[in-house]
């Protein structure tokens, strides 16, 4: 099997895997209990909290953590709405993930307005056009830092910044960015941050809210005092252990292993030029993740291919697998301006560190047989 889908969710680290299994085992405590098992499962729970405070730039009492990305993005967005019962406004983009997506049309139906902020065609927004919709009733801002889909990314510290300076709550959901673009909470002023571990080689199941101190959020969640009252109910240790493992080992291969994988996806990109010369490519390529690669091969249904594909034993996808079964084309695609059919005829590529040069070539010796299976030529 040549995996090439770890924008869906990655394979877990071997090391991160080791890290948790004594906490699945003979290290049962709970981190709320006051013994000796309880405490050593609470000194797990804070080493990893600092792992991932590390990890991002922040400090470790501003890290609570989470069932995933999807429960930090609305606890961001609910509580930030909670916390301002005067403030009504949203604004967030038209290419978000469908965490964000959804929870905001569930908001315009509870009657919040949303303000939409759409994208050019390579997938980025204009700042002017985003300045202009911060509102005095503006309650929280989100946006995702790197696009699921495309890759592309927002230019997060100029975005908040400008919420900033107007005492707007900025969220960043980050959860696609982290682990293959350097977060530096100290220099972005980012109020609220999401993060998920099983997109960086950690486990499903186990996210991050970076909440900034002096910030007063609600929980979503009601019940105990766990996460100092942020997060109700017992905290998930393996998960969590090994979220705090698999956040510093994606730290420590940022400089080394990021630049592999972005030369890994041109080259799979420059294969697939070269052996399909119609192949039309998504997203801004000056302003997108190392590691993936969105492109439509014209005439050809990407549900087709992607099947075809599977079985040559290779795995990308049609978009985010969030909403993989859709009849729908995607929402970021035709939100850029690309054409219907188009849209249906795009895959995704995405790379990790675990992948090598050699799957780029059996990628695209798949691609070029499961094409030509097809019927299409090259």
């Amino acid at each position: 099997m040549i995996y090439l889908d770890n924008n869906a969710t990655t394979p877990v680290d071997p090391r991160v895997r080791e890290a948790m299994l004594p906490f699945l085992g003979e290290n049962f405590g709970n981190p709320s209990s006051p013994h000796a098992p309880g405490r050593a499962a609470r000194e797990a729970v804070e080493q990893a909290r600092g792992q991932t405070a590390s990890f991002i730039g922040s400090k470790a009492d501003e890290i609570v953590f989470t069932g995933g990305g999807t429960e930090s993005i609305n606890t961001a967005i609910r509580g930030a709405l909670a916390a301002q019962p005067g403030k009504r406004h949203v604004v967030t983009s038209s290419i978000e993930h469908s965490a964000t997506k959804n929870l905001c049309e569930q908001l315009e139906r509870e009657g919040c307005e949303v303000t939409w902020l759409g994208v050019d065609a390579g997938g980025r927004p204009d700042l002017d056009e985003y300045k202009s919709a911060l509102r005095d009733d503006t309650a929280i801002v989100s946006f995702v830092w790197a696009n699921n889909e495309t890759g592309v990314l927002f230019p997060i510290g100029e975005m908040a910044r400008a919420a900033d300076e107007r005492r707007i709550v900025f969220h960043a959901d980050a959860v696609q960015a982290a682990g293959k673009i350097p977060i530096d909470l100290a220099r972005v002023p980012a109020h609220l941050l999401s993060l998920s571990a099983h997109k960086i080689h950690g486990p499903k199941g186990a996210g991050a809210l970076f909440v900034r101190s002096g910030l007063g959020l609600p929980p979503l969640m009601r019940g105990g005092a766990q996460e100092r009252g942020r997060r109700a109910g017992t905290e998930n240790v393996p998960g969590i252990v090994g979220f705090g493992v698999a956040a510093g080992l994606s730290a420590a291969a940022l400089g080394s292993e990021m630049p592999r994988v972005a030369q890994m996806r041109d080259d799979f990109e420059k294969g697939v030029i070269s052996r399909f010369p119609a192949a039309r490519f998504h997203g801004d390529p000056g302003h997108r993740l190392p590691n993936t690669s969105n492109f439509a091969l014209p005439g050809l249904a990407a549900t087709d291919l992607l099947a075809a594909l599977d079985r040559l034993g290779v795995c990308c996808s049609v978009g985010s697998a969030c909403v993989s079964g859709s009849p729908h084309a995607s929402h970021v695609l035709r939100a850029m301006g690309v054409d219907n059919e188009e849209a249906k005829s795009s895959l995704r590529f995405s790379f990790s560190r675990m992948n090598t040069g050699a799957d780029v070539q059996g990628a695209l010796a798949a691609l070029d047989g499961a094409v030509r299976r097809l019927g299409l030529g090259g």
